[in-house]
């Protein structure tokens, strides 16, 4: 699929007339399976791209951290909030920056710098950010699967530990810190309907509503995420099973790489066969299940996994010297780019 002819199309004028986004764009690429290359020809077509932040976001009070198009599935970061995700070794985001040279539109310079210098970015975090979102997958997919299988505070355990993985990155903020704590813990429920389920200790001082708001949202999309799974069309919802189990493999393996070599493809090339199998159900048994095999395949890579972090190339930290010169000469040259 040729980018440059996605993008031409009239459903993406958006991204010249927006004002984020006009005169501000870095690069835009492909996200989700086409970008992994285990798109089916009914897969949606996802966009991912960086756009300068203006000089008002950087010298005024206006914000911009991306913009969402649901129509076109396009996610547009700011310069500044990618860089912040990148730091982080944030899976979705530094994808973006190993997908195939050909998946690229450059809107400026900028873009294919920010591209070509992708390895200051990268750091031992990629270890929790990876592993910690494979862990979430392989906790929705074993909460799917058990869903008639096991009572409802075995489910509410798998809610727990999924919310306290989400939770991960945002280290600093997680159970003890300077203005406060957040513990989460199942408990009997008072609701007719549980038997046990998930609560909340919050003590907070002196917060940063923003911040605040960042970590409800990703408690909340947890849960959203497992009441889903509880009501499942079974049928219907197979496919989405044996998405989750493929990502979860397609994880583990771009991690392995990551903390082995240094960098990763986006594009898993060799290893889509196994890929698709596994997105095509060959190892999802007929009453929903999962094939023992599947499960050992991901105990071995969470050893090659562990194993990789003990010996790996990438440093403990990511180059925050050189990012922070970065930073400092693309919001210097974007106030003369956009000038408003």
């Amino acid at each position: 699929m040729d980018i440059k002819e996605v993008l031409s199309r009239p459903e993406y004028q958006f991204i010249q007339t927006n004002p984020h986004l006009g005169g501000s764009m870095l690069f835009a690429t492909f996200g989700g399976s086409h970008a992994y290359g285990t798109n089916k020809p009914t897969s949606d077509v996802d966009i991912r791209g960086c756009a300068l932040n203006s000089r008002r976001d950087l010298l005024g009070r206006s914000n911009f951290e991306q913009v969402i198009d649901n129509e076109t599935d396009t996610t547009i970061y700011s310069f500044n909030k990618l860089v912040s995700l990148l730091e982080n070794c944030n899976p979705n985001t530094v994808e973006l920056l190993f997908c195939r040279p050909e998946t690229y539109v450059f809107y400026h310079p900028i873009g294919k710098m920010m591209v070509d210098e992708r390895k200051m970015f990268l750091s031992q975090k990629a270890v929790q950010s990876f592993g910690g979102y494979a862990n979430q997958q392989l906790r929705r997919l074993e909460c799917a699967v058990a869903r008639d299988r096991v009572s409802q505070s075995k489910k509410e355990e798998h809610t727990l530990n999924s919310m306290k993985n989400s939770m991960k990155h945002f280290e600093e903020k997680y159970t003890q810190f300077d203005k406060g704590s957040i513990v989460l813990y199942t408990a009997e429920s008072q609701r007719e309907e549980y038997d046990t389920e998930v609560f909340a200790n919050i003590h907070l001082n002196h917060y940063p509503a923003r911040d605040f708001n960042s970590i409800m949202n990703e408690l909340s999309n947890v849960i959203g995420t497992y009441e889903k799974l509880n009501h499942r069309n079974h049928k219907k919802d197979d496919e989405h099973l044996n998405k989750h189990a493929m990502h979860l493999i397609r994880l583990y393996l771009t991690c392995i790489d990551l903390l082995e070599g240094g960098e990763f493809a986006t594009y898993r090339e060799k290893d889509i066969p196994l890929l698709m199998s596994i997105r095509n159900g060959k190892y999802q048994k007929e009453d929903g299940t999962y094939e023992q095999e599947f499960f050992d395949m991901v105990s071995d890579l969470e050893k090659r996994m562990q194993y990789a972090k003990e010996h790996t190339v990438l440093p403990p930290k990511p180059n925050y010297k050189r990012i922070e010169e970065f930073v400092l000469y693309v919001n210097s040259e974007a106030i003369k780019i956009t000038g408003g």
